[in-house]
């Protein structure tokens, strides 16, 4: 196993969208880690104003990329090709690390957006002070928060018939899923739809609550070790993911209840598969077990997870 590191220069991030074309910044072997530097999701006018913080590479980014930025805010690092992985395997990715590599986050109000767009109709912006040693972010008015960083983009190349995409909506590539249950200690399981299924991580995030509601977290710059293996005797349609505890499926859809369905159906597979079950069966074991969360209603296509305890997998 052999480990690797991609820095946040301009040619190792791309902004704003995913594209099948894109040519890899690095070649790995399945089951070799890899330590991606992350900047954060933002606009020129989410600096802060003073300067104070703002990392030389992000400008350097932004101004490398802004003739070729795509219709989201995220700046992506990657991606990254991983030896022996073709269309139909899954990419098993192992979050081991997400850390805090700046000193400041952001949230906003973003006018039409979010889950009150027609209540909530003007800009605002919070610049957040963020203490990696003490583990929290301080909010303006003094309020401490835990940290608890996660990617909200981790994603394999779209397939080729999608073409360029915006990084906005999460699909079945992964992307912009924004669950904070993908936190290090889990495992995510994404479909691969290209050669090497190329790999890419961004969008990050220092803490966030499930429905995102106002339509950001604390967005901030992250560094994050994945290990990144070839599974060829599994097949997935869509993300899923488990950690210790919990199996984690996950869907999407511009409809909630849409989106619902698809997490159902997907856990009601897994849970039947492993425990030998009927799917009758699990249907039932997951109305008495299973909860449903809201992952966020602000990306386009909604997210719904259910987490189930793997405990009660056995007989």
């Amino acid at each position: 196993m052999a480990s690797y590191e991609i820095d946040w220069s301009p040619e190792n991030v791309f902004w704003g969208y995913f594209d099948p074309a894109r040519k890899p910044v690095s070649h790995i072997a399945s089951g070799d880690e890899v330590i991606l530097h992350c900047l954060p999701a933002c606009e020129p006018a989410d600096l802060p104003p003073s300067g104070e913080g703002v990392l030389p590479e992000h400008l350097a980014a932004m101004d490398a990329h802004k003739t070729d930025k795509g219709a989201g805010p995220h700046m992506v690092t990657g991606p990254v090709f991983v030896e022996g992985a073709e269309p139909g395997d899954v990419l098993q990715v192992e979050i081991l690390e997400a850390r805090p590599a700046q000193s400041w986050g952001f949230t906003a109000i973003l006018p039409l957006l979010g889950a009150l767009p027609d209540e909530f109709t003007d800009y605002e912006r919070l610049h957040i002070a963020i203490d990696a040693d003490a583990g929290i972010c301080r909010m303006p008015w003094g309020l401490e928060l835990p940290l608890e960083p996660f990617f909200g983009i981790m994603a394999v190349a779209p397939p080729t018939e999608w073409g360029r995409i915006g990084t906005p909506e999460p699909r079945a590539m992964g992307g912009n899923m924004d669950n904070k249950e993908l936190k290090p200690g889990t495992t995510l399981y994404l479909p691969v739809f290209q050669d090497g299924a190329l790999f890419s991580a961004g969008d990050g995030h220092g803490r966030q609550g499930d429905g995102e509601v106002c339509i950001a977290a604390v967005e901030t710059g992250l560094v994050g070790k994945f290990r990144l293996t070839v599974l060829k005797d599994m097949t997935l349609k869509t993300p899923f993911a488990e950690n210790d505890e919990y199996l984690i499926s996950m869907g999407f859809d511009e409809d909630l209840d849409e989106a619902m369905r698809k997490a159902v159906r997907d856990m009601i597979d897994v849970v039947a598969a492993r425990a030998g079950l009927s799917r009758n069966h699990a249907y039932m074991l997951l109305s008495l077990a299973g909860d449903l969360r809201i992952t966020q209603v602000v990306d386009g296509e909604k997210g719904v997870h259910m987490m189930f305890r793997k405990a009660w997998l056995k007989r």
